[in-house]
């Protein structure tokens, strides 16, 4: 029953996460991150199982880590996206596949663009100007598609992302308590309200 929200913007990415972690019909936790920084400019938001999406996150998060101790080089959000892209459909082949949908948002510093990739667990992949996952998708996917534009400014976001939002809190059954929303540009990752 979760909701990821992306959005690429003028020289933005706007993302957000619901916050409840539930397992079947009760509420864990109403406080759960479900978003993992790979880099300075590079975000990963996961859904999934419970198990599989917190194990996936941390091992894409290292070895990503890993990579830029290694070669002092920062991954851009495509290579980061097509590493952690490689990786889930690895695991498709296995014994035991990783069941998470993930969001990769970031910042290229070299190419000066917002990118936004959509991963879903098949290891399908494609780089998106907004994008969802999650049973919320069905209710916020036709708001994104009605007002988002390329040029999009952060405040326009921000107003679309709450739009979306309040459509999920009057129309989806389950109650999502609350939502971490995270904005990815030129300066990094900075965690925002609305």
């Amino acid at each position: 029953m979760e909701c990821l929200i992306g959005m690429v913007g003028k020289d933005f990415v706007l993302t957000a996460a619901d916050t409840s972690a539930a397992r079947s019909i009760t509420v864990m936790k109403s406080t759960e991150d479900k978003s993992r920084d790979l880099n300075k400019h590079v975000i990963m938001l996961y859904s999934g199982e419970p198990g599989d999406t917190v194990h996936f996150a941390e091992y894409i998060q290292r070895n990503v880590r890993f990579y830029e101790i290694k070669n002092g080089i920062e991954l851009t959000p495509k290579a980061a996206a097509t590493f952690t892209r490689k990786e889930l459909a690895t695991s498709l082949r296995s014994r035991h596949p990783y069941a998470v949908n993930l969001l990769i948002a970031g910042y290229d510093v070299t190419a000066l663009s917002s990118q936004l990739y959509w991963i879903d667990y098949l290891g399908s992949s494609v780089n998106v100007p907004f994008a969802a996952h999650g049973y919320g998708a069905y209710y916020t996917l036709s708001l994104l598609d009605r007002y988002h534009r390329p040029d999009i400014s952060l405040d326009e976001a921000k107003v679309l992302v709450k739009k979306c939002i309040d459509e999920l809190k009057s129309r989806f059954i389950i109650n999502l308590a609350d939502f971490k929303i995270k904005v990815t540009d030129k300066d990094g990752i900075r965690e925002i309200e609305i």
